[in-house]
């Protein structure tokens, strides 16, 4: 008779950890919070833009090089000479291009994952979280290099940050709200229905119980009234 038993629905998340836990976890129908499937867009999109940064310039630096100094070299024909030339720029697009690639995506994930998570802990979205995840991944990526370095990391993320985020809370604010105003909107709204349709099913249980009881009490009342 206890409401847990009839399945009543988990109250919503009051604190930061467990804001932040939900961010991992899956839904009923298998699927990850749309800001953690953010975080996994961002990486490859990330990974794919300093691949083309880093790998076409060393493409054709490359090939050029290649032509400059191969012009003593004999070549079948001018499509060997071609493709020769195609091999070396394509073997520095892999190797500049994957140097840049886990990089950026690397810088970016670490970025938005405290980003993120500092969304969810405060429950609000500000500049300041991308200014400190700016300054944490930064820090993280120059810490190597001394205190010098580290310092250093600190100013380049945070000055990476603030117009990062400056430019997603423009787009927020077009959108009418943040990501994390829209997810707890609808994890409330979600909650409010789950809890709406558990009161119907226990108010239906006590109406179906009370007319078993009263369907058990007629004919025993009846064989009272008899004797």
């Amino acid at each position: 008779g206890s409401p847990a038993a009839f399945g009543r629905p988990a109250p919503l998340p009051q604190t930061g950890w467990e804001r932040l836990r939900e961010l991992w976890r899956q839904d009923e129908q298998q699927q990850y919070p749309e800001e953690t499937v953010n975080i996994a867009k961002s990486a490859f999109t990330a990974g794919v833009v300093g691949w083309l940064y880093g790998g076409l310039p060393a493409f054709v630096s490359a090939r050029k090089a290649f032509i400059e100094t191969s012009r003593g070299e004999i070549f079948q024909n001018r499509a060997d000479a071609v493709q020769s030339a195609h091999r070396a720029g394509l073997r520095s697009f892999i190797r500049y291009g994957w140097r840049w690639s886990w990089r950026v995506a690397a810088f970016a994930t670490i970025f938005n994952v405290v980003s993120t998570g500092l969304s969810a802990y405060r429950d609000k979205t500000t500049i300041s979280n991308f200014a400190a995840a700016g300054g944490f991944t930064g820090a993280l990526f120059r810490m190597h290099l001394g205190l010098q370095g580290l310092a250093g990391g600190i100013v380049f993320g945070t000055a990476f940050g603030v117009p990062v985020g400056g430019l997603l809370m423009a787009v927020y604010g077009l959108a009418g709200e943040t990501l994390q105003e829209k997810r707890s909107r609808e994890r409330r709204e979600l909650y409010e229905q789950r809890l709406a349709e558990w009161q119907s099913r226990l108010s239906m249980t006590e109406i179906l119980g009370q007319t078993e009881n009263n369907a058990q009490g007629g004919p025993e009342m009846e064989r009272a009234r008899e004797l």
